[in-house]
């Protein structure tokens, strides 16, 4: 957000706290001036609870005290002026105003301290997002990065869906993945994938040796909940589909090949945009997600595809592909990406997600990760 709109959006806060504000004490104003003026059998202080009870709403505790004073004044005055303060009905209009005030104040202050916390929460949760999802280099060697995360739940800042990069001595290895299921379990499973890459991708030469490596990462996770292995018979009633697994690409691209190598680990293929076709980089055969190496064979297949220079690669998770409009169609990626052939990164991701958000009417039902690489021209 730009410097102007971050001042821009206090201002109509402010001016809208404002106009919020002036709504009880107009009421208590309105009531007054017509109560005062109706007929003696006519009573409207009633409708002077509505002050405190409304701004408790909005407002701190000290606020909803004071305007149920006014309010509480106001009806005092409506009783000296139309018989006296010990008549009997306005009395009782006054404790019950006063009741209310007290309740009212009562429930601002929890709501207040609500708040807070949640405040408090939403801090940690953005703290622990920039540790466990590093925000992508815009620039590493001679390609041009950029990521957008969009989680599913309004609230949550990350969920199961991950990428992450890292410079080798000669080049740029990626990853981007989705852990299965929602919630903390798909976290913890996500950030164990990216421990386990962030550890090794430097080090290992091979990308099948740093699969093995993504692959331990997440078999370590399940013996840590079923605990170590102590000859017992397994339970029965466990149920078998909720095993673990993580869907993953690894891709590494050289400095000075225009090529990019990568493993496909039960993901969704990534797509090259080359002088406005969409390619599917896809021969059909991957390697089962990770986690599942003692179900499917762990055969990691190096698959080769040419990624010159202006060529746009982009990584996705499932999320994006299986968002759907009113009619419960699929959002057609590859179709909504040639009419923006040309993009950098930035624009890219920035045209595709206010498209899939407005496809998806605001919601999607999964989280989605993009990731947009380009590779640049070598600098002289």
């Amino acid at each position: 957000m730009d410097p102007q709109r971050r001042a821009f959006v206090p201002r109509l806060s402010r001016r809208g706290g404002r106009l919020l504000l002036a709504a009880p004490f107009a009421l208590i104003v309105a009531v007054t001036v017509v109560d005062v003026l109706v007929p003696p059998d006519v009573h409207l202080g009633p409708f002077l609870i509505a002050a405190p009870a409304v701004t408790a709403s909005f407002a701190g505790p000290r606020m909803t005290a004071f305007v149920g004073a006014v309010a509480v004044l106001a009806q005092s005055a409506v009783a000296l002026a139309r018989t006296s303060l010990t008549d009997l009905n306005h009395t009782y209009q006054i404790v019950a105003l006063v009741l209310i005030s007290v309740i009212a104040t009562f429930f601002a202050y929890l709501r207040e301290r609500d708040e807070s916390t949640v405040t408090r929460l939403r801090s940690i949760a953005q703290a622990a997002q920039s540790v466990v999802l590093r925000p992508l280099p815009r620039r590493a060697g001679p390609l041009h990065i950029a990521s957008v995360y969009l989680a599913a739940e309004e609230e949550a800042q990350m969920g199961g869906d991950l990428y992450a990069a890292a410079r080798t001595a000669h080049g740029t290895r990626l990853l981007i993945g989705d852990a299965r299921g929602k919630g903390l379990d798909a976290i913890s499973e996500a950030s164990l994938v990216l421990g386990a890459f962030r550890v090794t991708a430097r080090r290992e030469q091979e990308l099948p040796e740093l699969v093995g490596h993504l692959e331990a990462g997440v078999g370590s996770a399940e013996e840590t909940e079923n605990g170590p292995g102590t000859g017992s018979e397994p339970d029965e009633t466990a149920d078998s589909t909720e095993e673990a697994f993580v869907t993953a690409l690894v891709l590494d691209i050289p400095d000075h090949e225009p090529v990019v190598r990568l493993v496909n680990c039960g993901h969704p293929p990534p797509l090259l945009l080359r002088e406005g076709r969409v390619t599917a980089l896809d021969r059909g055969d991957s390697s089962p997600p990770l986690g599942l190496s003692d179900v499917l064979a762990p055969d990691a297949e190096v698959e080769t595809f040419p990624f010159g220079v202006g060529d746009v690669l982009l990584l996705y998770t499932d999320g994006v592909i299986e968002a759907r409009d009113d009619s419960r169609a699929f959002y057609p990626l590859e179709e909504r990406l040639t009419a923006w052939a040309g993009y950098d990164p930035p624009a890219l991701l920035a045209r595709l997600r206010a498209d899939l958000q407005a496809y998806a009417g605001g919601h999607l039902g999964d989280d989605a990760a993009l990731v947009a690489v380009e590779r640049l021209a070598p600098e002289r």
